[in-house]
């Protein structure tokens, strides 16, 4: 990154957090409804609710790897809106064409942390061409941050800590415990909620951020 075009933060946005400060920050959970679309009606309602959409967290779950080499491709989708957070396994395919026309959708921004990585992985489970797709991680470079995974940036933005506790759980199991449906959940959340934030503090300028925003971001201040 050029120094050069580094933004400046806002007055009492700090451009880093220590483990001793982000220790003593409090652990936040996404509190509100979670829906776990599992039948056709699930979908249906999801249609209708994404659909209201402008900005939505954007976050994906992948069985972890315990050996050398060994990938797995991403089995669960969350999407925040206002009101709740969609979950979306990956093993039904009739979800495929709802997450497409989500992330293809001009008018609806998909805000997430190193979302290139998801989209690219996504890719390789059914097709679509992402379009208003903000990474807040590249934002946050601009602004000479160099923590920005989705924890460092709560911290930093929001406050509070985001927990771990169940990332590195089973994600393929046919049926996801309490514990990774609030994880799940959180993430989704905390990503719409960074947005908003971003918006507040004048990080981000514009209502409508171009697919370029997982790759140089040119709408993003």
């Amino acid at each position: 990154m050029n120094p050069s075009a580094t933004a400046v933060l806002p007055n009492g946005i700090a451009h880093s957090i220590s483990r001793e400060q982000m220790a003593l920050l409090p652990i936040r959970r996404y509190e509100g409804e979670v829906h776990q679309v599992a039948t056709s009606e699930d979908l249906k309602h999801a249609v209708t609710d994404i659909g209201q959409e402008r900005i939505i967290g954007l976050d994906t779950e992948t069985r972890p790897s315990f050996l050398k080499g060994e990938t797995h491709l991403p089995c669960l989708v969350q999407v925040a809106t206002a009101r709740k957070v969609y979950l979306f396994p990956l093993r039904r395919p009739d979800v495929f064409p709802l997450l497409a026309d989500m992330l293809a959708d001009p008018r609806t921004i998909k805000a997430g942390v190193a979302l290139a990585n998801d989209l690219r992985a996504l890719k390789q489970v059914f097709a679509f061409a992402e379009q208003n797709v903000l990474d807040l991680g590249i934002v946050a470079r601009r602004f000479g941050l160099s923590q920005t995974g989705l924890r460092n940036l709560s911290g930093i933005f929001l406050g509070f800590r985001v927990p771990k506790g169940a990332r590195t759980s089973n994600w393929a199991a046919p049926r996801l415990s309490p514990a990774q449906i609030t994880y799940a959940a959180t993430d989704a959340w905390a990503c719409r909620e960074l947005l908003l934030r971003f918006q507040n503090q004048g990080l981000v300028r514009s209502q409508k951020f171009e697919a370029a925003g997982v790759g140089d971001g040119s709408t993003a201040r």
